[in-house]
């Protein structure tokens, strides 16, 4: 079992940068690969990045690649998502998962999820 809360949303101005981290519990964590989602109002629940156990191997959305960075700290059970150059668009309830499969870019393939934070952009 994993469980993961997310923090570090919060309001910023285009352009501007937020760091967001997931913090977990549970022994599998170390074990298990990490994405971030996020979901915009009235619109489907979209991946954005996903690291694998070993931090070997990271994968982007187009929408974000150049300007979002995916990172874990194992020793800590912590999982991070930098966001730069932020725009209006990336607003959104951001969500962290985790699989103890592969990493994937499709949201069922995650079994474990946590309660999401707000960003929001303003422009």
């Amino acid at each position: 079992q994993v469980q993961l809360v997310e923090s570090g949303g919060g309001l910023v101005q285009a352009g501007g940068s937020l760091r967001l981290s997931c913090a977990a519990s549970g022994r599998l964590f170390s074990a298990a690969a990490l994405a971030w989602f996020r979901q915009a109002p009235g619109k489907d629940r979209e991946f954005i990045a996903a690291i694998t156990w070993s931090a070997s191997n990271t994968n982007y959305a187009d929408s974000v690649k150049g300007r979002f960075t995916i990172s874990r700290d194992n020793s800590k059970s912590m999982g991070y998502l930098q966001m730069n150059s932020l725009k209006p668009e990336d607003t959104a309830v951001y969500y962290c998962a985790a699989t103890t499969g592969e990493i994937a870019t499709v949201e069922q393939w995650y079994d474990y999820w946590g309660q999401g934070t707000q960003v929001t952009v303003s422009a």
